[in-house]
């Protein structure tokens, strides 16, 4: 089985990537813990220094990412045109403007999803993001193949 897409990569969906990748790393999860914290700490005990502390953490993350979505779109050469996938038996094969990278499934790190994307991450911090709009019709095929070729203790990828 093989399947061929276009992506078509927005800000909207670097920052859904970003978000999916930041709040589910320790830092991001800590920071998110510490702020929620120090609003419950406000709530029950007052203390206007936790209610500012808390928001200023709780809303700092979400606003840099937001920032850091729309400058990447800008910095990025590869994201200015559409990214060409193939998904082969073998692994996935990315091309554009004449180049072509594949890279195994073996080699894959995990694969997840959010509510507007599918990430395969090729190492901790790299991903190929397949975003759903783009995907239409194909995603439950594109889903059924990182499926069937990857470990499922990789997958993390809800319906």
């Amino acid at each position: 089985m093989e399947l061929e897409f276009d992506v078509k990569i927005t800000a909207n969906i670097l920052y859904d990537y970003m978000l999916r990748h930041t709040y589910y790393s320790a830092p991001g999860l800590l920071g998110t813990i510490a702020g929620a914290l120090m609003l419950v700490y406000f709530f029950s005990q007052g203390g206007v220094i936790f209610l500012i502390a808390g928001a200023v953490i709780l809303l700092y993350l979400p606003w840099t990412l937001f920032i850091r979505s729309r400058q990447q779109m800008v910095n990025t050469p590869a994201f200015k045109e559409p990214l060409h996938y193939r998904l082969t038996e073998e692994g996935i094969e990315v091309s554009q403007g004449g180049e072509v990278q594949t890279q195994k499934w073996e080699d894959m790190f995990k694969a997840v999803s959010t509510q507007r994307s599918l990430i395969v991450y090729t190492s901790k911090i790299n991903a190929s993001i397949f975003p759903k709009q783009n995907l239409g019709e194909l995603t439950p095929q594109v889903i059924r193949m990182i499926s069937t070729h990857m470990p499922p203790a990789k997958v993390k990828i809800r319906g």
